[in-house]
């Protein structure tokens, strides 16, 4: 697997730890709507949600190493995921200032501050990627009889607890070189202000379509250049109370997100609608509602993007662009608000009143804006350059759907997804990340991609030989596992 491969797997795992944010996000926005004035002090109600979010957002670190390393293993087994935890264990307690005082035998007022900081996501990370790699590699490993007790599975927490120790030891060296390079880049960029936000919101979404987006966002959002965007602010009064957020600045890097893709996307699928063919309208409407509902809802924008990012390129660049733009626009007018998840409706709502939420409702009229600047620009690029949007596609680009109904059930769409990627053995791979199906296959020359998008596909990612990615909503999950079952 090449580097392009290998940091879409990392992006992909990410996920899984990421998936737990919606549940902080939850809790500690109802404990704010209970308590909007005292923040929990005059709710014991409010008090048990907001302390209960807050326990998710303490330990992303830790869910960032468990996580990562099950993401990353071959089958996804629960054993990859001890061996994380172990790795993870081993590496915070020899990296402790009071540990590393004792082991270099100096006073502990002599350990670099930075040691105080080692609880960190890019530690995390490095810690689940060196545990995913030994339990790929070892977990079938058979050991001579009187040790067989300890093989395979057994065997990758012990082998994953030395290499804690190999990490810790490495870090001890490293971390306070690294660590302030990382926190002058992540100041650095803090102090661009609404620039800075949104030169993030260009490269966010010009990423997407490499998968890649997951390998910036945790330098904003999450804690490895010292910014850690989305935890400060959804930890909202105890962020503020411990120095941690500044109101009007904290949920910068998320706050210009509300206006795309609650208004702006869904205006795009409006666009490609009313430029669709006029025989093809009735299957673009159904798609584009569809798509647009998961976007102004819940923040889940692939689908929309998925539907122009390589029919039209340079409307993708073009969203990239005003990405950029909303960010930067609601964070020079300090109109914040974050998420936990996305930037829906849901997300919107419940963070309404966490106390970082600064004139969040100014949101709504920039999106309405963003909207007509989407809708017009959109509707205007497609007919003026007559792009192969939805529905407007040439003849030889469709398949006839009426001779090959879409299933309805899911097990029978997921033999079909099969069936169209040239079966159960082409397949050497199977995952998926929120509305992706990600595939690794033996011979892309035998995959039907238009048995693919006739079976309700948005969009299809080829990357290298072997791998190639199906953007297919939100149950892409449950497909693959099914897929894994036919």
């Amino acid at each position: 697997m090449n580097v392009f491969g290998y940091l879409q797997k990392v992006g992909q795992a990410l996920m899984i730890p990421v998936a737990c944010l919606p549940a902080a996000a939850i809790l500690m926005g109802v404990g704010y709507w209970v308590d909007p004035v005292g923040w929990g002090n005059d709710s014991q109600i409010a008090a048990f949600l907001i302390k209960a979010g807050g326990a998710i957002l303490k330990n992303i670190p830790l869910l960032f190493a468990v996580g990562i390393a099950f993401g990353m293993s071959k089958d996804r087994d629960g054993a990859a995921a001890l061996s994380g935890l172990v790795c993870w264990l081993v590496v915070m307690a020899l990296l402790d200032p009071a540990a590393i005082a004792v082991i270099k035998g100096i006073d502990v007022s002599e350990v670099p501050p930075a040691f105080n900081k080692a609880d960190n996501q890019f530690v995390a990370i490095v810690v689940g990627i060196v545990a995913s790699v030994i339990y790929n590699r070892y977990s079938e490993t058979q050991l001579p009889k009187a040790l067989s007790f300890f093989s395979g599975k057994r065997l990758v927490p012990i082998l994953a607890s030395v290499a804690g120790i190999v990490i810790a030891g490495v870090f001890m060296e490293i971390w306070d070189g690294l660590f302030s390079g990382m926190t002058n880049f992540g100041t650095w960029m803090y102090n661009q202000g609404a620039i800075g936000s949104g030169l993030f919101g260009f490269f966010n979404r010009l990423l997407i379509p490499t998968g890649l987006h997951h390998a910036i966002n945790p330098v904003f959002w999450y804690d490895v250049a010292g910014i850690n965007d989305m935890p400060n602010f959804l930890g909202g009064a105890q962020s503020l109370a411990e120095g941690r957020a500044e109101i009007g600045v904290t949920g910068r890097y998320m706050a210009g997100f509300f206006p795309v893709l609650m208004f702006g996307l869904p205006a795009a699928g409006l666009a490609m609608y009313v430029t669709a063919k006029k025989e093809n309208k009735p299957r673009v409407a159904s798609l584009v509602i569809a798509a647009s509902f998961a976007s102004f809802f819940t923040g889940v924008s692939e689908p929309l993007e998925f539907a122009f990012m390589f029919a039209a390129p340079a409307l993708f660049i073009l969203h990239s662009v005003f990405m950029g733009l909303s960010l930067y626009i609601a964070s020079s007018m300090q109109w914040i608000s974050g998420f936990g998840f996305s930037a829906g409706l849901v997300d919107l709502v419940l963070q309404s009143h966490n106390p970082l939420a600064t004139q969040w409702y100014m949101l709504i009229p920039q999106g309405a804006v963003f909207a007509l600047l989407y809708f017009f620009t959109f509707r205007w690029a497609i007919l003026k350059f007559n792009l192969k949007t939805l529905g407007r596609e040439d003849a030889n680009d469709t398949v006839d759907v009426d001779a090959a109904p879409v299933p309805t059930e899911a097990l029978d769409l997921a033999r079909s997804y099969v069936d169209a990627l040239g079966g159960k053995e082409n397949l050497t791979e199977i995952n998926a990340c929120i509305t992706r199906l990600r595939l690794t296959v033996k011979d892309k020359s035998i995959v039907c991609d238009k048995k693919i998008r006739a079976l309700g596909s948005l969009g299809i990612v080829h990357v290298g030989e072997s791998n190639m990615q199906i953007i297919i909503g939100t149950e892409a999950e449950s497909i693959s596992l099914l897929m894994k079952t036919v």
